[in-house]
């Protein structure tokens, strides 16, 4: 039988929400030990304070820019696989088209997104687009890098047996490239929300559509810092439910007979 510090729930459950509660009580302590103003950096019991008191507006702006997040991280998996299974078609189609796929993920979102939320008059949909361009790139990389990590053996035997092109797709690559599609996906889901956030920010669209990050600019505006990090938090929050949401997916899908979750249980 293992040590409790040496089972696989406590490493992975226990020992993190640990580091949390004595990092929250540090925060605590020298907010109220050096009398930090609460303008100026709140402690983690304002922040509660605040979640609770806005919580119907802050839930409202969550649910606006996961509705945005979710659009674009479904856009970024559809796009990027249809243009990873394009690229691994062709090698000449990948040397073509893939520097401009890296253009698309090292061009910054807010140099772009004024430009596309002036020509897409619908405000949710130029959201929906950044965000997707974030996300997109994760998507076609891993992807077109797991079609292609296919061991050489296995390619001559199907071709040995003269197997067709769409039973080699479907039989080989395909399953060979599902570690590096769900790792695609853990990233991307991220990054669907950092753009998502980000572009929210770009637009500073108000009313009762806005998200998460248009509260976070008027908490600024109005010096409600404890706000300010509720919203934060939220968004720390959906983060860390998407990437477990993903791990959980690549758990159910992957578990059975990839190494990469089989050793999670040795």
């Amino acid at each position: 039988m293992k040590p409790l510090i040496q089972s696989e729930r406590f490493v992975r459950i226990v020992a993190p929400l640990a580091v949390g509660v004595a990092l929250l009580g540090g925060w605590e302590w020298a907010c109220d030990h050096w009398h930090v103003p609460v303008f100026l950096f709140p402690r983690p019991s304002d922040i509660w304070h605040s979640l609770i008191k806005d919580w119907p507006s802050l839930t409202r702006a969550l649910v606006t820019t996961m509705s945005i997040t979710f659009q674009a991280f479904l856009c970024a998996v559809v796009l990027g696989v249809a243009i990873a299974f394009v690229f691994v078609q062709s090698r000449f189609l990948e040397a073509s088209l893939f520097p401009y796929a890296v253009l698309l993920q090292v061009t910054p979102v807010v140099a772009v997104a004024p430009l596309i939320i002036i020509l897409v008059k619908n405000t949710q949909a130029a959201l929906t687009i950044c965000a997707t361009l974030v996300a997109l790139f994760p998507m076609i990389s891993n992807t077109t890098i797991g079609l292609r990590s296919v061991d050489p053996g296995l390619v001559n035997l199907f071709r040995m047996n003269r197997a067709k092109r769409s039973s080699t797709l479907l039989r080989l690559r395909i399953p060979s490239a599902l570690p590096y599609f769900f790792a695609g996906l853990r990233i991307s889901s991220g990054l669907s929300l950092i753009g998502a956030v980000v572009a929210e920010f770009v637009a500073g669209t108000g009313g009762r559509s806005s998200g998460l990050a248009y509260e976070i600019l008027q908490s600024g505006f109005q010096l409600d810092i404890p706000r300010m990090f509720a919203a934060l938090l939220l968004i720390a929050f959906a983060g860390i439910a998407l990437f477990l949401a993903m791990a959980w997916l690549s758990k159910l899908a992957l578990g059975g007979w990839h190494e990469s979750e089989i050793a999670v249980e040795t």
